[in-house]
C-alpha cells in the first residue's frame, strides 16, 4: 500500500511525496498526460532509467555520475541535451537518481525556458530522506558546494524503497548519516540502531521524511529553522570540497555531525554524553569517525565559503541536546581548530 505525505508549497500548489514498493513501474500513474525527459546518470540509466524511459515512451539524458560532475559544465551539457529532444515549456523533466542527478536536474527544471515541471524520484537512501524533499535544487561551484542554486518545487516525489536493494553499501551508510541528523534534529525513533536496516528501509524513509517536510513547511526558504537542517553539513561540505569529493557526502556528514557535537560541548551548550552517543550510532553504522590526515586550517579556510556565514561571521549548528537545535554566530576560529584537532 502507498503512503503518501503531501507536503504544502509556498506557492500553494501542494505535492504528495508518495512512498510504494514497486511504484517504479506505475510512475506514468502519477504523471498525468504530456511530454517527459528521463534525466538520469551513467550508473542508474541500466538498472532503471531505460526501463522506465522505455515504460514512458520518453528520451533518457543521462550525465556522468558524480559530484564532481554536478556542475555548471553538466547544466549546460544537460540544457542541450533537452533542446535535441525538442523539450520545451511543457515537458516534465523526471530527475531519476541520487542527489546529485536531483539537485542538478532540478536546477536545469527550475532554469530551462524559465522553468518546467519537475519529478523527483530518487534511487539513493540519501536523496530519498533528504535531497528530493524541500525544493532545494543546485550545483557546485570550484570554491564551494551549492554555490549556484533555486528554489524548485516538484510536482511529486516518487520513493520506490525496492530500489535501495540495488544500492551499494557505501550509498547505504551515506543515507544513513542523513537519518541520523534528522534523528538529532526531531525525530529520537531514528538513532534506534535496531531500525537501520534494509527491511526496514519504508518506515525509515517515511520518518525521516516527515522531520523534513515538517521544517521545510514551516520554512520553505531558510530563513529560520530550516537552517537546522544543515547540522553537520557545515563541517562535511568542506571536508568535501577539501578533497575533491573523495569523500561521499554522507561520510562526509557523518564525522561533520560528530564533529558539530564536540563544538557543541566546547562551547559548553551539551555533556560528554551526547558525542559518545553520537559517535557510537556512527561507529555502529558503519561511518567514519576521524579525518584522518585532513589539516584543520584547510578545512576552516573551506569553510568560509559556507552559505549560512554571513559578512565573513561564522554561523554554526549545533546541539543543546536530541531534539534541541540551535544557531550560534561568531564562533572563534581556535574552538573549530581545536574541534577539528580531536577528530584526527
Amino acid at each position: 500500500m502507498a503512503e503518501r505525505i503531501t507536503v504544502t508549497a509556498p506557492d500553494g500548489q501542494n505535492y504528495p511525496i508518495v512512498i510504494a514498493s514497486g511504484l517504479l513501474s506505475h510512475v506514468r500513474d502519477w504523471l498525468g498526460d504530456g511530454r517527459c525527459v528521463v534525466i538520469t546518470n551513467t550508473t542508474v540509466a541500466p538498472l532503471y532509467g531505460q526501463p522506465l524511459a522505455e515504460d514512458l515512451q520518453s528520451p533518457l539524458i543521462t550525465m556522468p555520475d558524480g559530484e564532481q560532475y554536478k556542475n555548471l559544465d553538466t547544466v549546460a551539457q544537460l540544457y542541450a541535451d533537452l533542446v535535441a529532444t525538442g523539450a520545451d515549456r511543457h515537458t516534465t523533466v523526471i530527475a531519476l537518481g541520487g542527489g546529485v542527478v536531483g539537485d542538478t536536474a532540478g536546477f536545469v527544471a527550475a532554469t530551462y525556458m524559465r522553468g518546467v515541471r519537475l519529478v523527483q524520484i530518487p534511487t539513493t537512501l540519501l536523496a530519498m530522506v533528504d535531497s528530493s524533499v524541500g525544493g532545494k535544487v543546485g550545483v557546485d561551484l570550484p570554491q564551494g558546494k551549492n554555490l549556484v542554486g533555486a528554489f524548485k518545487q516538484p510536482a511529486a516525489v516518487l520513493i520506490d524503497p525496492e530500489v535501495l536493494s540495488t544500492l551499494p553499501d557505501e550509498q547505504w551508510r551515506c543515507g544513513m548519516a542523513e537519518i541520523i541528523k534528522h534523528g538529532l534534529i526531531a525525530d529520537q525513533t531514528l538513532l534506534d540502531t535496531g531500525l537501520h536496516c534494509l527491511e526496514r528501509a519504508a518506515e525509515l524513509v517515511r520518518r525521516a521524511v516527515q522531520v523534513k517536510v515538517d521544517i521545510v513547511e514551516a520554512d520553505p526558504y531558510e530563513q529560520n529553522i530550516r537552517a537546522h537542517l544543515n547540522l553537520g553539513h557545515t563541517f562535511g561540505h568542506a571536508i568535501e570540497q577539501v578533497t575533491g569529493y573523495a569523500w561521499l557526502h554522507g561520510e562526509a556528514v557523518g564525522v561533520g555531525l560528530l564533529a558539530a557535537a564536540k563544538l557543541s560541548h566546547r562551547l559548553g551548550l551539551c555533556d560528554a554524553a551526547l558525542i559518545e552517543k553520537v559517535e557510537g550510532i556512527l561507529r555502529h553504522t558503519g561511518l567514519p569517525v576521524r579525518l584522518d590526515k585532513l589539516g584543520p586550517e584547510a578545512l576552516y579556510r573551506a569553510m568560509r565559503t559556507d552559505k549560512k556565514w554571513r559578512d565573513g561571521i561564522s554561523r554554526f549548528v549545533v546541539l543543546r541536546d536530541v531534539g534541541d537545535v540551535v544557531i550560534v554566530e561568531g564562533v572563534e576560529e581556535q574552538a573549530v581548530l581545536a574541534t577539528l584537532r580531536e577528530l584526527q
